[in-house]
């Protein structure tokens, strides 16, 4: 048995917003909740509460602070479901709490692994281009399926992503050499992945462009 003695409603900070209510049984804090829920539990200060109502809003409480982590981590970009489950783990949530918190978040679309797969690769493709294979190679050490994957790189065009990936260190590459020049370069789009052939056309196409370049500047 517990005694409600104080129930406080406090506003969330961050970018969760909100507000939360910290429940007081004889004195302590006991757990805190949704609003929401308070609501319709019908809480109220001086209200006894059994051991079996204590065990419910206490398992209410660990899911609504899960809940509360599982946003705010979503706040900052798209997760794969393997990745926020990790994350959560890591923060001593318990088990079968995550879970029903990942399956709320999946239900609600939060949560969706062809989404975030599709939304890595875009950004990938904008800021960073690198080939299909490290592309696959980085949503599997996300936890993201293998045929997920297959599906949403298999647009991915290497030729491409490579000269685009190229372009700017190639500019700053001296154009003095050729053997100085496919070495940087060459060794710029390995790291990103790209095979021996799509390299060497990627190299032997920015050289003569930017030849080109050069002698018509002259």
């Amino acid at each position: 048995m517990g005694k409600i003695t104080a129930i406080r409603i406090v506003n969330r900070s961050g970018q969760n917003g909100g507000k939360k209510a910290n429940v007081f049984l004889n004195g302590q804090l006991a757990f805190t909740l949704e609003t929401e829920t308070v609501v319709k539990q019908g809480l109220q200060v001086g209200q006894e509460l059994s051991a079996n109502q204590i065990e419910a809003l206490t398992k209410e409480g660990h899911f609504y602070r899960c809940m509360v982590a599982a946003t705010r981590l979503l706040s900052y970009r798209p997760r794969s479901e393997s990745e926020l489950r990790k994350r959560l783990n890591q923060r001593g949530l318990e088990s079968d709490i995550i879970e029903m918190v990942i399956d709320r978040l999946k239900k609600q679309g939060l949560v969706d692994d062809v989404a975030f797969a599709q939304f890595w690769k875009e950004n990938r493709d904008t800021f960073s281009p690198r080939s299909r294979w490290l592309t696959g190679l980085e949503l599997r050490r996300q936890g993201v399926a293998g045929d997920i994957i297959n599906a949403v790189v298999d647009d991915v065009d290497d030729n491409d992503s490579a000269y685009r990936a190229a372009c700017s260190r190639a500019r700053r590459l001296p154009l003095s050499d050729y053997q100085t020049f496919r070495r940087h370069l060459g060794s710029y789009l390995k790291r990103r992945g790209f095979s021996y052939g799509v390299i060497a056309d990627t190299v032997r196409r920015l050289w003569h462009e930017l030849g080109q370049e050069h002698d018509n500047s002259s």
